[in-house]
């Protein structure tokens, strides 16, 4: 096999790859949704509430006739207008918002889940190099190091919360044998 396809091979067997085909389809599948989200349930309440605005609407003529002459923008781009559309522009920005903020979300929520891994190494504060946490001398510098503490792993947020709330469903149990 040649040398290309084998890191091509390689590349593909990480799961790097395979990671992002999913969050492009995940994220193409989820813009329908935002934009679905904006255009049809989120914007036309605040056009309402400004006055029976139809932000997809909202337009103004640069030329090709007045803006008074048309009332959609479809209608202005086939009579041959060009059109600044500012309401499309604003819906596409709200859109942007809700998406990254959704985003923002699921990485909290990922990132809750993780474990946190013992810290075991330091850097050596003279030469930078990573070091043993327990090293008394560092083996690329022989500078004199204090020994560290090793910090133990910890449990996910997740996971501690779902222990407290079965603790907590536990009493509410023997609770409410004691009330029967």
């Amino acid at each position: 096999m040649s040398k290309f396809l084998k890191e091509f091979r390689d590349f593909a067997e990480r799961g790097n790859a395979i990671d992002m085909a999913i969050g492009i389809i995940v994220g193409s599948v989820m813009t329908s949704v935002v934009n679905s989200l904006v255009a049809d349930v989120i914007m036309p309440p605040i056009g309402l509430l400004i006055g029976g605005v139809d932000f997809s609407q909202w337009f103004i003529v640069l030329s090709g006739g007045a803006a008074a002459d048309f009332n959609t923008v479809a209608e202005a781009q086939a009579a041959g207008a060009t059109t600044l559309n500012i309401g499309l522009f604003l819906n596409t920005v709200i859109s942007f918002i809700i998406t990254m903020f959704a985003a923002f979300l699921i990485v909290r929520t990922v990132n809750k889940m993780k474990s946190k891994k013992a810290v075991t190494t330091r850097a050596c504060p003279y030469c930078k190099q990573t070091v043993d946490m327990t090293a008394t001398k560092c083996p690329h510098c022989c500078s004199e190091l204090e020994p560290g503490e090793v910090k133990p792993a910890e449990e996910s947020d997740l996971n501690k919360g779902i222990k407290k709330l079965n603790k907590n469903l536990k009493k509410l149990k023997k609770i409410v044998k004691r009330v029967k």
